[in-house]
């Protein structure tokens, strides 16, 4: 049976708590934080010198598996053994009557200090000026005209039934195509706009910025765009917590990979300095095709001159270009990014001689250098297709989600590089988005995105997934 919560109730808090609720204790819970070695990546990668393809390596129950799928209901099948709930399906009533938003994707799971989980999601509405639908808060909203937005939903986990969602609502509105982002540890939402359109396309406001949101937050904020971090086609983000510098990644074919240094850690609003990666000794690398698996490239940071430039609303590149002039590396289409193993592990998601994606890991040496290595490369879409989003789980293995053609999967990769199907869409063609655990590891959450516009009628869903994981790798 699949049940489904749509409840407009607000999670009872006294008034004289509320100035405080969530302050402090309200952080990050995602396993990505605590991420084991994922150099076993590299047992399902190609060769070094590419020319034979290593074979696909599949794994079943048992072994780090969960075997075969299975129809679940009638938007999932799953393994045997786990079943599913829909949280939150566009189009229906939010807390405050409002219909929920479409386009999801990114996402993050925070703990609430009473128990249960707090949610927040990207929306990756691509409406023009035109066209869009203003969500939350006409007098928050950063663009008025913009259609993008973050969501906020409260999830409550009884001992005796699935999760329930006790209250949702548009956290953050008017900006454009927040496609993903990331969470901080000291409690917020980094979403991202992977856009830089602005007044010169009809839009109130200029795009292409980060944005934060407190996750304590109980009401709409206001959007401040966070200029220094760059005006490009953001994807994803991931704080490294020792440092506090915030690693960004970007989704064009010739895209680079930045670290944003804040002049005062944990505000970042307060400025700071952009850099862009470069390969020591070997100027404007191309690291998207004809790499070694394995191979250490010893790493230096260029600084951006100027992270918000004019020219970007008509040039998409322009924070890109002045980086690679001076030397930068260039990757294909970068997107999910998360922290673990006092490093940073990214995809590119065409990227390698197959175009079937890559993982990289930039691991820092001092505070002016680093090393990068390929820890995968897809020989064949057959083996892994175009990784998008990617979470570690609590065990250690790792979530996938896939953004290739036909049928939609979320994958599940062990520490030794075998391969197993997690979750199978068969409601539609969408693709999964915005994969993340719940603070005791029992439940994760996981959207599919649907339309990424208004008038779209392919439903967006956020589903909370429960089952037996310590069968498995995950």
């Amino acid at each position: 049976m699949i049940f489904q919560f749509h409840l407009s109730v607000r999670i009872p808090i006294a008034n004289s708590d509320r100035r405080g609720f969530l302050r402090d204790s309200l952080v990050y819970s995602g396993a990505a934080l605590l991420a084991p070695s994922l150099s076993g990546l590299v047992a399902c990668a190609k060769p070094g010198n590419g020319s034979v393809a290593a074979p696909i390596r599949r794994v079943g129950a048992g072994k780090g598996g969960y075997g075969p799928l299975i129809s679940a209901g009638e938007e999932l099948s799953l393994p045997g053994g786990f079943s599913y709930t829909v949280l939150s399906t566009s189009g229906q009533p939010m807390s405050d009557g409002r219909p929920t938003p479409n386009a999801f994707d990114g996402m993050a799971a925070f703990a609430l200090p009473r128990g249960g989980v707090r949610l927040i999601r990207n929306h990756e509405n691509r409406d023009g000026p035109s066209a869009a639908t203003l969500k939350g808060d006409r007098l928050l909203a950063y663009d008025p005209k913009a259609g993008g937005c973050t969501v906020t939903l409260d999830v409550a986990s009884p001992d005796n039934g699935p999760p329930v969602v006790m209250r949702e609502f548009v956290s953050l509105s008017g900006t454009i195509v927040n496609c993903a982002g990331g969470p901080t540890p000291w409690g917020s939402w980094l979403t991202c706009e992977e856009s830089t359109q602005g007044l010169a396309q009809g839009w109130t406001r200029n795009h292409g910025y980060v944005f934060e949101v407190a996750a304590r937050s109980n009401r709409q904020m206001g959007a401040l765009p966070l200029r220094a971090m760059g005006r490009f086609v953001h994807e994803a983000v991931a704080v490294d917590p020792a440092t506090g510098i915030v690693y960004e990644t970007e989704d064009q074919p010739t895209a680079g990979f930045y670290r944003f240094i804040p002049s005062t850690r944990q505000l970042l609003a307060n400025g700071g300095v952009l850099q862009i990666l470069a390969v020591k000794g070997s100027p404007k690398h191309d690291a998207a095709t004809g790499q070694t698996v394995g191979r250490v490239l010893p790493v230096v940071w260029i600084t951006i001159p100027d992270p918000d430039p004019v020219s970007a609303a008509t040039d998409p590149g322009a924070v890109f270009n002045q980086g690679y002039s001076a030397g930068a590396a260039r990757f294909s289409r970068l997107e999910g990014c998360w922290y673990g193993d006092e490093s940073i592990y990214f995809s590119a998601t065409d990227g390698g001689d197959a175009r079937a994606g890559q993982v990289w890991r930039y691991k820092p040496v001092g505070s002016t250098e680093g090393e990068l290595t390929l820890v995968f490369e897809s020989p064949s879409r057959d083996v892994l297709d175009s990784p998008d989003n990617i979470t570690v789980a609590p065990g250690g293995g790792v979530v996938i989600c896939e953004d290739g053609g036909g049928e939609q999967f979320i994958r599940g990769l062990t520490h030794d590089g075998r391969l197993f199907d997690l979750a199978k869409n068969l409601l539609n063609a969408s693709e999964f988005a915005g994969a993340c655990f719940s603070p005791d590891g029992r439940t994760l959450f996981v959207n599919t995105q649907g339309s990424t516009v208004d008038a779209g009628v392919e439903l967006g869903m956020t589903f909370a997934i429960q089952g037996p994981w310590e069968k498995g790798a995950l």
